[in-house]
């Protein structure tokens, strides 16, 4: 499931939420981190992109 976040760059970023392996809070919002060294740094709070990626791996009702 693609969960959408806004970039540091504010650029839309679309995240594969069953790739993501690591997050961490970091100056410019939080750090997405996926396997092979990949991440992406987004500009919501981490509170914020645990429930979106937490509501991408649910399945629909």
């Amino acid at each position: 499931m693609l969960v959408m976040f806004v970039g540091a760059d504010r650029v839309e970023t679309a995240v594969n939420a069953s790739q993501v392996t690591f997050i961490s809070s970091v100056s410019d919002g939080t750090r997405i981190r996926f396997g092979e060294g990949r991440s992406v740094t987004v500009t919501e709070p981490m509170a914020e992109v645990v429930d979106k990626l937490n509501q991408g791996l649910r399945p629909h009702e």
